[in-house]
């Protein structure tokens, strides 16, 4: 496949692999058969049980590289920051899908919102995406990290291991925020 660097918004991602520029490459093209398969596994955990009947894996990642093209100034330095924001991407896109389906269902009420460590899988409801996030607004107005944890494990369906490593912490240390932030979204979601 050649050069393994991407260009998003004018912003660089070197794969450690193969860090050799190439000035005449597109962002999309550059993007690794290995950073695309996993950019689709996270996609079919997403949507492995949904009711997302209009967006299928394809979809889902297109729209994220999408999504990521016209961020200006996004700041990548690695490939760890750029599968976060990634799973930050394809949250923005299940929310905007949710409110999308939401909006042609007024009045049904919202359910209450699991978030075990199989969430992932429970996330079929626009209405449940659509509580999570707005918690997660609330969250990370005060604490950033535990909603890049729960992005990671809800949005992505990381294990913790996997979150621990794209976030760059110890995996008890997201084993005790994950903790923190579902007892936290529990509380919120029920107000």
């Amino acid at each position: 496949m050649g050069n393994h660097r991407a260009n998003i918004s004018g912003t660089c991602l070197e794969d450690p692999v193969n860090p050799e520029p190439d000035a005449s490459s597109h962002p999309l093209t550059d993007l690794t058969d290995g950073i695309y398969q996993e950019l689709r596994r996270k996609a079919r955990r997403l949507l492995k049980h949904s009711s997302f009947n209009t967006l299928d894996v394809t979809g889902l990642v297109h729209e994220t590289y999408l999504n990521l093209a016209n961020k200006p100034g996004l700041d990548i330095q690695d490939r760890q920051q750029f599968m976060a924001v990634c799973v930050s991407a394809m949250r923005d896109v299940l929310v905007e899908h949710a409110r999308k389906r939401c909006a042609y269902k007024r009045g049904s009420g919202q359910r209450s919102a699991t978030l075990e460590p199989h969430m992932a899988t429970q996330a079929n409801q626009p209405e449940h995406i659509l509580a999570v996030n707005d918690a997660l607004k609330v969250l990370d107005s005060f604490n950033p990290r535990l909603t890049q944890i729960v992005e990671c494990r809800f949005f992505a369906g990381l294990s913790e291991e996997e979150t621990a490593t794209y976030l760059e912490l110890s995996l008890r240390t997201v084993q005790r925020d994950w903790q923190r932030a579902k007892a936290w979204l529990r509380r919120e979601m029920e107000k």
